[in-house]
């Protein structure tokens, strides 16, 4: 479990600048580790999500074997002090099409209660507005009016969410941009390494926004940048010896 203060860090940061000093590690493929455009936000205005991956799969297109709906709930809720905190719930719907809404207002007040700091699903969700209230980020590949027969297969598994692999106590960061994973052995660097990243970014941007600008000019402003980039993934794959 990291300390508060990294958590708190990486939240100033949305998920562009997160994947991008992520990839000056070269731990993974540049083409890994996030969700791709199948997942969206519904409340692309809310800040950054950071928190460890609580993960289930679900079915709502039959009945399940025993228990209501809502079955599972209570249980899932219960592992979450079984994992570091704060947990972002993380859904694989099992039915291909999804059937019915993974969430709803109760589901999400429930998981907010419990701490939870948002929810991922590779289904639907709905109460759209009345969990819009409740300030916590969903991610969902659309939107559903029913619940079916919601309910949960299996708890704190491995799942594949809009094509990425998530086991449980993985580190998510998401925002309105989308939503990607952090190594944790890497976290903490990564959150110290996004000021710089930005900084080295603002050379061009400076630049284009000063006024007159000439091919020169640009192609130095571009090679001071990388230049930059260069030196800040040297000194963040020395924090891995």
């Amino acid at each position: 479990m990291l300390p508060a203060a990294v958590l708190d860090q990486l939240r100033k940061y949305d998920t562009p600048t997160i994947c991008n000093v992520v990839e000056l590690f070269d731990l993974r493929s540049r083409v890994a580790g996030y969700t791709d455009a199948r997942l969206q936000a519904c409340y692309p205005k809310l800040p950054p999500m950071v928190g460890y991956a609580s993960t289930a799969t679900f079915r709502s297109a039959e009945a399940p074997r025993a228990g209501d709906v809502y079955a599972g709930l209570a249980e899932q809720v219960a592992s979450f002090a079984n994992l570091p905190q704060p947990v972002v719930v993380v859904f694989q719907d099992l039915d291909d099409p999804p059937a019915s809404a993974t969430f709803g207002e109760v589901m999400c007040s429930t998981y907010k209660a419990f701490g939870a700091a948002g929810l991922i699903t590779s289904g639907a969700g709905r109460d759209l507005d009345q969990v819009e209230v409740l300030n916590f980020p969903c991610f969902t590949s659309g939107t559903i009016v029913a619940h079916g027969y919601c309910h949960f297969e299996q708890i704190n598994v491995p799942v594949r969410v809009a094509g990425v692999v998530i086991h449980p106590g993985d580190l998510i960061h998401g925002d309105r941009n989308g939503v990607t994973t952090i190594p944790v052995e890497i976290a903490a660097a990564v959150a110290d390494g996004c000021g710089e990243f930005m900084n080295a970014e603002s050379v061009i941007l400076d630049y284009l926004r000063g006024g007159t600008v000439t091919p020169e000019g640009f192609a130095a402003a571009h090679g001071e940048c990388r230049r930059r980039i260069g030196e800040l993934a040297k000194k963040l794959k020395a924090t891995l010896r």
